[in-house]
């Protein structure tokens, strides 16, 4: 038994250790916010790993689409899911589904974002989920398709770990959805801060 316990922290290691080593965060890539009822979380997305991913997941935060969506689906030590139903659990009408990126090297790991998607796996549209932890058992395995991972939540986890702690099971019909909806109130581009150039200051010859 502590045998195979051991293998298998080596296992999450490696697979830990080769995220790192292709870790995609880059100060060029663009970042996202959403504006909570329980806060505001910075999401910086990976288009050089997931390009069809983020032009997609763009497309819908450029568009406003997102605003007003609830996190529907709050799973505890799991994930917290949204981006497609208002307070009212209407689905919003979204684009075509677009293709499964999960062959991409990037982990399902804390605080990042994959596509949600049936169990067709080139199902995505609009609709993400924000991981609580490493979630290996979506990951990609071998030649079968995972969840695509895209983004990571790289400024307010604590508002999202909120949203985790929020009291469900008031609607009979949604068991998982928090009893007073979380919607995202206000959804943008983050837009990169130029460098303040230094102050000079003249000095009068004698």
């Amino acid at each position: 038994m502590l045998r195979t316990l051991i293998l298998f922290s080596l296992l999450s290691l490696t697979s830990i250790c080769a995220y790192a080593k292709d870790d995609p965060s880059s100060p060029d890539n663009p970042r996202i916010y959403f504006e909570t009822d329980l806060g505001k979380m910075v999401i910086e997305l990976y288009p050089k790993k997931a390009p069809i991913t983020v032009a997609n997941f763009l497309q819908y935060v450029d568009s406003g689409f997102y605003e007003g969506t609830i996190f529907h689906r709050v799973i505890d030590n799991f994930v917290v899911q949204g981006g497609g139903l208002a307070f009212d659990f209407s689905r919003k009408e979204t684009k075509d589904p677009i293709a499964n990126e999960s062959h991409n090297k990037l982990l399902n790991l804390q605080a990042t974002l994959s596509m949600a998607r049936t169990s067709d796996p080139e199902s995505a549209t609009s609709q993400f989920f924000i991981n609580l932890k490493h979630n290996e058992h979506l990951d990609p395995q071998d030649e079968q398709l995972g969840y695509a991972v895209f983004a990571k939540v790289v400024e307010g986890f604590d508002v999202v770990k909120k949203i985790e702690k929020e009291p469900k099971g008031l609607y009979r019909s949604h068991p998982q959805a928090p009893n007073y909806p979380v919607r995202i109130l206000r959804a943008g581009r983050v837009q990169p801060q130029t460098p303040t150039a230094p102050k000079t200051v003249a000095v009068e010859k004698s």
